[in-house]
């Protein structure tokens, strides 16, 4: 199998282009990469940013080169000896008349030939909430009218610059009266003999015919486990697997799709056993792939949060977390937090999915004799969602696995024994039903039950977590990513040791990733904001100070202060994580440029925490005020705070970029395959998107890879050349020995003495190979002037023992070529001027 040595993902679109991309090969290539990792390059719909509302599966988007340009990529990369990951999208495409597919759904209804495509429920009407009103209502202000399509000259209903279709059989014998419609009613009457109807966008939660992805209703539901579905959806895909110019795909979301085994299995069969294959899923606590998927791995969510095992001060965590709850004034209940996250969606925002899940079961009930009272049914379907752990189960239409069956049997006992018990006999119906222990004349009820129950848990979870309880709560926002846990629990180098043992057995060919295009901020702003957990009480004065110089801006609304103090925190800690290194008080520019970034982010926030705003529901006067605070942070005439701000910061910047090029470090040299997300080889502080999907300066991280590093001061380490110029240097050494960081094992080495606390050591060895890493970890309060020259006693008295197989044996820092000999011990005083060692074996 194909397997990269190191990936490097770039964003196409927004300006990225094929031609540009081929551009940047030689740098890529003298940077130490294997592969690089398209995001989707697919027709999608006219104003996407990202690629993943495709549109046409089977044609390469034109505005970034179209297959012309393609080509020419293709070729650069085969020239460079580099390889080519395609991001693709199996799960959904756009619900939108540019998507040639869905818009003959619309046009034919059921009698289409892609009607089967998509995930619709046929007995009904298709919905297509896309009216910014109801469809009475814009028609009573006359916003629908009957208009020739400018495009096919075909008569369709006109709403706006939208023009949907109408089916054939309402207007072919009557074209002309048919344009002529002018009244209402008459114009109602018309929409009525459609196979579609429209709707208001805000009962979309409630009243959708077609699976959509998470709670986005412009991404209709694919059903590529129809052998027919999947062909059409991978013609060019697979075309351009087998052709050579792609060497291996990244499955999106592949959580959504009704089976993922057996949608795998038929990808991994049609695209051959070379193709490297990688998905996007989130695991939970202590959560593996299941063994039988024939892919190398996930796309590395779980290895970003085994960092925080690594760089989170657990012994002072707690100081922290206190100092967070003095300021908001009350004791934070983490699972009551996210229990109530969870009702909300479940109530809310997949009000939809639910009813759909309810109603199955109680036809179900009836089917097999046996009928369920709704109330104690829907109570009991809605805590057992609200129950789930995991993202979802892997059912089929025979039951669940052992596993998925363990684990469905732990969820029903705590969830009968907890606070919430729903009705013990209904909790039950709905397990026999998860479990296919139901009549045969309910057996394809069952499985559409069981499909649909897993296609919930996973957007349940991840709205839930991510993007509603991570923008509630502010305690730590480093710790607030996408895959992370988010109940409170404790940090520790031995659970770091664990994960990477565990993924070097289960899943050694997996991305390591640290940031991507959906990380909620870049990972050099997690490495800063890490170390808020190694001074807390001096993070907790600065947040005090700064509330007080900035007391007169909190304006008072009827529905409490704005910003509240929670808030206030969350901008001082979000503000902390995203300022640029080099950014000074008087830097108007600057502090401009910055602004325009930070207060997209804040009005997110806001709305995605879904408190007091929300995207279907703006509270204009408390976002605005809140926006408004936030200016004033970053205005130029604000000069007091911005000088105590940019001061205070300073201890945490400089212990984050240590810490930046700890886990660059060890992301070279852990198991699994590094991937480099585009400009973070340097610095990333970027937070959510759209901001995460800047482009990067490519050119002046071309010119900064062969500009000499040292010139005395400290510009390196602020402009990311020290992390750049590890990367390439333990990128040459993962090229010079694969084998060592594909299949070598883990060996997690002890530190003994004063500062066994503050350096992470492990071992990668395989035969008479073997690299031996060092790391600091926890150096907030050892800095020294200058980041080139460690504080030389911070290692003295603290060695690591080695086993036989690396003891006595003489070794090369290939990060500063000096040569260390090692006998039963490796005393850490002769590493003690660097922050980071990767010991050869000579």
């Amino acid at each position: 199998m194909n397997i990269p040595t190191a990936t490097y993902r770039i964003q196409f679109r927004n300006g990225m282009t094929f031609d540009r991309a081929a551009a940047l090969v030689p740098y890529l290539k003298q940077l130490g990469i294997s592969h690089l990792y398209a995001s989707p390059i697919f027709s999608a719909t006219a104003e996407s940013t990202h690629g993943y509302d495709v549109t046409d599966v089977n044609q390469i988007e034109p505005s970034i080169g179209g297959r012309e340009g393609f080509d020419r990529m293709a070729a650069a990369l085969k020239a460079a000896g580099l390889g080519l990951i395609l991001d693709i999208v199996p799960n959904h495409m756009a619900a939108s008349l540019e998507n040639p597919w869905w818009r003959d759904v619309i046009e034919h209804g059921e009698q289409s030939r892609y009607a089967h495509y998509f995930d619709i429920d046929w007995s009904r009407r298709l919905t297509l909430p896309f009216l910014g009103d109801t469809f009475e209502a814009v028609l009573a202000n006359g916003e629908i009218s009957v208009k020739r399509d400018p495009q096919t000259g075909k008569p369709a209903l006109a709403y706006f610059d939208n023009f949907y279709p109408l089916a054939p059989e309402t207007w072919q014998d009557r074209e002309e009266a048919v344009l002529a419609l002018r009244d209402a009613a008459e114009i109602a009457e018309l929409h009525d003999q459609q196979p579609w109807r429209l709707m208001s966008w805000r009962d979309a939660p409630n009243d959708l015919s077609y699976r959509r992805f998470f709670e986005v209703t412009g991404l209709a539901g694919v059903r590529v486990e129809d052998k027919a579905v999947f062909d059409a959806a991978h013609q060019l895909i697979l075309e351009l697997v087998h052709s050579g110019a792609v060497q291996g795909l990244r499955v999106d979301h592949v959580d959504g799709l009704a089976d993922p085994h057996g949608y795998l299995e038929q990808l991994r069969q049609a695209a051959g056993p070379d193709c490297y294959l990688t998905v996007e899923k989130i695991l939970g606590d202590n959560e593996q792939l299941p063994d039988a998927w024939p892919v190398s791995g996930t796309t590395g969510y779980e290895f970003m949060a085994a960092l925080a095992n690594l760089l989170v001060d657990s012994d002072r965590l707690s100081g922290l977390r206190k100092a967070y709850q003095a300021v908001i004034g009350k004791t934070v209940d983490m699972k009551a937090e996210l229990r109530a996250a969870k009702l909300l969606m479940a109530n809310r925002n997949f009000a939809g999915e639910f009813n759909r899940l309810l109603q199955l079961a109680l036809k179900i009930a009836d089917a097999e004799g046996t009928p369920q009272p709704e109330a104690e049914l829907k109570n009991a379907l809605r805590e057992l969602l609200v129950a789930f752990p995991v993202y979802r189960t892997y059912g089929t239409p025979q039951g669940l696995t052992p596993a998925d069956t363990a684990l469905l049997q732990q969820v029903v006992s705590e969830v009968k024994a907890s606070a919430h018990a729903p009705d013990s006999q209904a909790l039950d119906f709905l397990t026999h039903i998860l479990r296919a222990e139901v009549a045969d004349s309910a057996r394809d009820d069952a499985t559409q039950f069981r499909t649909r129950f897993q296609q919930l848990t996973g957007p349940l979870m991840a709205k839930s977590v991510e993007d509603t309880l991570f923008f509630r709560q502010h305690m730590a926002l480093a710790l607030n990513e996408v895959g992370a846990e988010p109940l409170a629990r404790h940090f520790s180098l031995d659970q770091f040791h664990a994960e990477m043992q565990a993924r070097r057995e289960h899943q050694p060919d997996a991305l390591s990733g640290t940031s991507t295009h959906d990380t909620k901020r870049g990972e050099d702003a997690r490495a800063r904001l890490y170390t808020l957990t190694e001074a807390p009480q001096r993070w907790a004065d600065c947040v005090n100070r700064w509330r007080e110089m900035n007391h007169d801006q909190v304006v008072r609304l009827k529905d409490g202060p704005a910003p509240e103090p929670a808030v206030e925190w969350m901008l001082y800690e979000a503000l902390a994580g995203v300022w640029p290194t080099t950014l000074q008080p008087q830097d108007a520019e600057g502090l401009a440029a910055l602004e325009a970034r930070f207060v997209v982010y804040v009005e997110k926030a806001l709305r995605e925490a879904k408190l007091r705003t929300d995207w279907a529901d703006n509270n204009d006067a408390y976002e605005e005020a809140v926006l408004d605070y936030a200016r004033h942070l970053l205005a130029p005439a604000n000069s007091t705070f911005l000088n105590d701000f940019c001061q205070s910061l300073q201890p945490f910047m400089r212990a984050g970029l240590v810490n930046s090029l700890t886990q660059t470090v060890v992301k070279l040299t852990a198991p699994g395959v590094p991937d480099i997300y585009q400009g973070s080889e340097a610095l990333d502080f970027s937070l959510v998107d759209p901001d995460n999907r800047r482009e990067p300066d490519f050119d002046a991280l071309a010119a900064m890879l062969n500009a000499p590093q040292h010139d005395g001061s400290e510009a390196h380490w602020l402009r990311g050349q020290v992390n750049q110029q590890a990367i390439v240097t333990l990128l040459t050494l993962r090229q010079q020995q694969p084998a060592l960081f594909r299949h070598g094992d883990y060996l997690a080495l002890s530190a003994e003495g004063e500062q066994q606390n503050n350096v992470l050591a492990f071992a990668r060895t395989k035969q008479d190979q073997a690299v031996i890493v060092v790391v600091s970890r926890r150096v907030f309060n050892q800095l020294p002037e200058n980041l080139d020259q460690p504080p030389a006693a911070r290692w003295a008295d603290t060695v690591i023992a080695l086993p036989t197989a690396l003891s006595q044996r003489r070794y090369q820092d290939v990060l500063t070529g000096k040569t260390v000999a090692a006998g039963d011990q490796l005393p850490l005083t002769g590493l003690a001027s660097q922050w980071c060692a990767v010991l050869v074996a000579q």
